[in-house]
C-alpha cells in the first residue's frame, strides 16, 4: 500500500503560478510510476505529467512548457510547479502511483497504469 497526501491547491488569476505537492509514504517498489492527473467538470480525468523510475517525462500537449513534474526523493515528494495557468486548468489534480502496475509507454500517462491515488486537491484559475 502506498499513502498519498496532496497540498498546494487554491485559486489563483490566469497568468499565475502554483506549486503542487504529494507526499508520498508506505511500501516502496523498485520500478513505479509518478504522476499528476486532473479532472475538469464534466470531463474525463487526463494525465497531465507522469514520470517512470526509468527517467522517461510525459506532459499533456496542454501544460507542455508551462508545468514542470519533478520529484524530491529524500522527502519522499512529489511536485507539480505550474506557471502561466489558464482557466482551462481549473479542475481537481490527484497525485498517482502506479503500484505493481505496468506503467511504461503510454501507459504512463493513463489512469488505468496506476494503483494508488491521492484525495485530491482543487485548481480554480480565474480570468
Amino acid at each position: 500500500q502506498v499513502q498519498l497526501v496532496e497540498s498546494g491547491g487554491g485559486s489563483v488569476q490566469a497568468g499565475g503560478s502554483l506549486r503542487l505537492s504529494c507526499v508520498a509514504s508506505g511500501y516502496t517498489y523498485r520500478t513505479y510510476c509518478m504522476g499528476w492527473f486532473r479532472r475538469a467538470p464534466g470531463k474525463q480525468r487526463e494525465g497531465v505529467a507522469a514520470f517512470d523510475r526509468a527517467g522517461s517525462t510525459s506532459y499533456t500537449d496542454s501544460v507542455t512548457g508551462r508545468f514542470t513534474i519533478s520529484q524530491d526523493n529524500a522527502k519522499n515528494t512529489l511536485y507539480l510547479q505550474m506557471n502561466s495557468l489558464k482557466p482551462e486548468d481549473t479542475a481537481m489534480y490527484y497525485c498517482a502511483h502506479s503500484g505493481p502496475r505496468y506503467c511504461s509507454g503510454s501507459l504512463r500517462m493513463n489512469p488505468s497504469g496506476y494503483e494508488y491515488w491521492g484525495q485530491g486537491t482543487q485548481i480554480t484559475v480565474s480570468s
